[in-house]
């Protein structure tokens, strides 16, 4: 059978062109685009009385995914627009994360700490993004002991303008001792299946796990550590210290994993939430699963109070226009679909124009 050739009137040639100019330009727009500095006008700026208050009262491996406003002081840390760590709120200029997390750069023009997602990719109108005007790394990491004084502290350009989604963890004075009576809860954006690849991929959901053991004695943690690898040797010893918290529930398969890191550990005490620690380090996440490792707060409570007392208040300027903003695809991309719709018509518009 012969083929007829299709011929495109003017109006229907034109119709089409205009088509796919609209397809291609709305893949110009990013969806959900999010302004990367919250809007200082807008709210009261809360105090520390707003700390450690959430709704609920009560990614990890054998979590769940959090709810919506569940822990308001979980921040993720992006390294040159790559999610590295999690990290914890602590009021309005800063944020607390884990040492090892900025082995790679310590220039905080390198860094965004992003607040109130609890899905990665799909921001609320609560979520921001934050630049960094100070990162202090605390000078004693990992000299005296394997990972010690795991804690970093990152000032914020701008205060944050808390609402629901996005408050600060109370902390703790040198003296405070969370209730051993009570369950703490952990959560990070890691890995939560034994099959997980072991490449750090771009986290999607907020987990959370509750631990329902007290804190563990640092005595009986580094007896379980000892007893999992009698042979280890190193120019550092390794163990569980002062400057240390171990949690965990190996009834329930409760443990941190690789992206979890730097995210926090909360406690309630007297109807709030405090920050008692921050994930450090743990065995390999897999059954049996084994107590986790955490930076004590409370230890390192006059160290954080003095820094925060001495840090120069940031410029009002907005951030470097250097710094690479978080690599969140749908977030600040066009869908791929678009996209995909507008090459291909405009590749079958120029076919049949050359007929």
């Amino acid at each position: 059978m012969a083929s007829t050739g299709i011929k495109l009137s003017g109006e229907g040639r034109q119709g089409l062109c205009m088509l796919a100019t609209l397809l291609f330009c709305l893949c110009l727009q990013p969806l959900h685009a999010q302004n990367t500095m919250p809007n200082l006008s807008e709210g009261k700026r809360a105090d520390a009385r707003v700390c450690g208050r959430t709704r609920f009262t009560g990614k990890i491996f054998g979590g769940q995914n959090a709810e919506p406003e569940q822990w308001p002081w979980q921040a993720s840390v992006f390294l040159n627009g790559t999610y590295v760590c999690g990290a914890a709120l602590i009021d309005s200029n800063w944020v607390a994360s884990a040492a090892h997390c900025f082995q790679r750069s310590q220039n905080p023009d390198d860094y965004w700490i992003l607040l109130g997602y609890n899905r990665m990719t799909d921001p609320s109108n609560y979520s921001m993004q934050m630049a960094v005007s100070q990162l202090i790394v605390h000078p004693d990491f990992d000299k005296h002991h394997f990972l010690g004084s795991d804690i970093t502290l990152m000032k914020l350009h701008v205060p944050v303008n808390f609402n629901s989604h996005v408050l600060p963890a109370c902390l703790p004075e040198s003296s405070t001792k969370p209730d051993p009576k009570s369950s703490c809860w952990i959560s990070g954006w890691g890995m939560t299946l034994l099959s997980a690849s072991p490449l750090l991929r771009l986290p999607l959901n907020l987990q959370s796990s509750c631990l329902k053991v007290s804190l563990l004695d640092n005595e009986d943690c580094n007896a379980y550590y000892r007893y999992s690898d009698p042979n280890a040797t190193g120019s550092k010893s390794v163990g569980v210290f002062d400057d240390m918290v171990c949690a965990g529930d190996p009834m329930n398969g409760t443990s941190i994993c690789r992206g979890d890191s730097g995210g926090p550990l909360v406690c309630p005490l007297g109807g709030v939430w405090y920050l008692f620690g921050l994930t450090s380090w743990s065995a390999e996440c897999r059954f049996p699963v084994g107590p986790s490792v955490f930076t004590n707060l409370s230890y390192f409570a006059d160290w954080i109070k003095q820094h925060q007392k001495e840090a120069p208040t940031p410029s009002s300027i907005m951030a470097s226009s250097t710094q690479k903003q978080p690599a969140l695809s749908p977030v600040l991309k066009p869908r791929m679909t678009v996209l995909l719709s507008a090459q291909f018509l405009l590749l079958w518009l120029s076919l049949v124009s050359a007929q």
